[in-house]
């Protein structure tokens, strides 16, 4: 209720009828606007638990086709879950439900629903198979965190959905020296995220976590300066 924005714009879809929850997307807009998924990178504890939960020494699942195709599954369910079912979805009093969080969303299970239930012994009492279910879904999402980087990044998660559009337009964002740029391709085999910066460095998979940039041995990969934008409009005007 406090923390999520993907929980509040459910909420506000579902209770709001035919008026648009202007204030969530504004907030949405402007975070997008100025940091695209950077956010995903440096601010998601959930992030930071896939992160941690990656580093047990276990075999890790390759990159492939399959798992570049999957991504496209977080943008099915922000349209899906997050949208169309609170706004559609209703009870005889015209209010829809934050389904998303209620039915999928493992850290909110993680962050919110097991500190609540083991806080609570009313919530103890009260639990059921939908609490169940969620809870095989954290069981999941942790097995799969320590074979795969960032899963739910990738494949769920309907807020990196929202701030990947931004990628390409937000004021922090990637670009690559071309004329540095020695084609050596050691930045997209480092990415985790399965993205190549020399043909994409701001996509929508990049979480901005800056292991390309680091890896790179002719720093060919940095940062949009605002100054560099201003002399580049110029440029197109002339």
């Amino acid at each position: 209720m406090g923390a999520c924005p993907l929980g509040a714009l459910q909420n506000a879809l579902a209770s709001s009828g035919t008026r648009a929850p202007l204030y969530m997307l504004g907030v949405l807009l402007l975070l997008g606007l100025t940091l695209g998924r950077t956010i995903c990178g440096f601010l998601c504890p959930m992030g930071l638990i896939q992160e941690l939960l990656h580093k047990i020494p276990t075999p890790k699942l390759q990159k492939s086709r399959a798992t570049r195709a999957l991504s496209l599954l977080k943008y099915v369910i922000l349209a899906v879950f997050v949208i169309l079912l609170p706004m559609f979805v209703v009870d005889i009093l015209g209010q829809g439900l934050p389904y998303f969080c209620k039915l999928i969303c493992p850290a909110g299970t993680l962050e919110g629903g097991m500190p609540l239930v083991l806080m609570n012994q009313s919530m103890r009492s009260a639990l059921g198979g939908l609490y169940a279910w969620k809870n095989l879904l954290l069981v999941l999402t942790i097995v799969v965190s320590i074979l795969i980087y960032r899963p739910f990044c990738k494949y769920i998660c309907p807020l990196g959905a929202i701030y990947s559009v931004f990628n390409p337009i937000s004021v922090f964002r990637y670009k690559v020296d071309q004329e540095k740029c020695t084609g050596c391709g050691v930045c997209a085999k480092v990415c985790k995220m399965q993205v190549n910066p020399v043909k994409n460095a701001n996509s929508l998979e990049c979480i901005r976590c800056g292991l390309c940039k680091k890896s790179c041995p002719v720093h060919a990969i940095g940062e949009v300066k605002l100054k560099d934008e201003g002399v580049r409009h110029q440029a197109e005007k002339v």
